[in-house]
């Protein structure tokens, strides 16, 4: 089983829609019960007393209009316990590629990567949150799961 955690700064716009959008691909593929997807964020400022906030509106808007089913979902926060429990870590940017480094202590087995560095042309999944581009973010990250889900596949750890 592959143990797959997107992330981002909040976990209610990109990693989300990630979790969302690789999480339908994985149903599409038959591969349930052979790659899990998850998704937290490297800050806790959508987390409240406990209680993390559900998927940002116009984030869960665009998954619908694309047609992905949107589960119910709460903003959570990575953990240095996560890293030994995931098999890959895959953020949005540079920044978040920091956070995950600053919450580990580092990346000793080299699973933290950006999730559009899976693809030929690199870089980041802009963040909607500033710029209110939901279906550019939506694009992006459904170019770097379809890459993640061919990786998997050339790795023979999804067959």
């Amino acid at each position: 089983m592959k143990r797959i955690m997107f992330v981002c700064h909040g976990n209610i716009c990109r990693s989300s829609m990630a979790e969302m959008i690789f999480k339908e691909m994985i149903e599409n593929a038959h591969l349930q019960g052979q790659i899990e997807a998850f998704s937290s964020a490297v800050s806790s400022e959508e987390i409240y007393r406990g209680v993390g906030n559900p998927i940002y509106p116009p984030a869960r808007a665009e998954l619908k209009r694309r047609g992905v089913p949107v589960a119910e979902h709460r903003a959570v926060q990575l953990k240095k316990e996560d890293y030994p429990l995931y098999d890959l870590f895959l953020c949005m940017d540079e920044s978040n590629l920091r956070g995950m480094h600053r919450i580990f202590g580092g990346d000793p087995e080299g699973k933290c990567k950006k999730l559009l560095d899976l693809t030929p042309q690199g870089g980041e999944v802009a963040d909607p949150w500033y710029t209110g581009g939901f279906g550019e973010a939506f694009e992006d990250i459904d170019k770097g799961c379809r890459a993640l889900l061919e990786v998997l596949r050339a790795d023979g750890k999804a067959e």
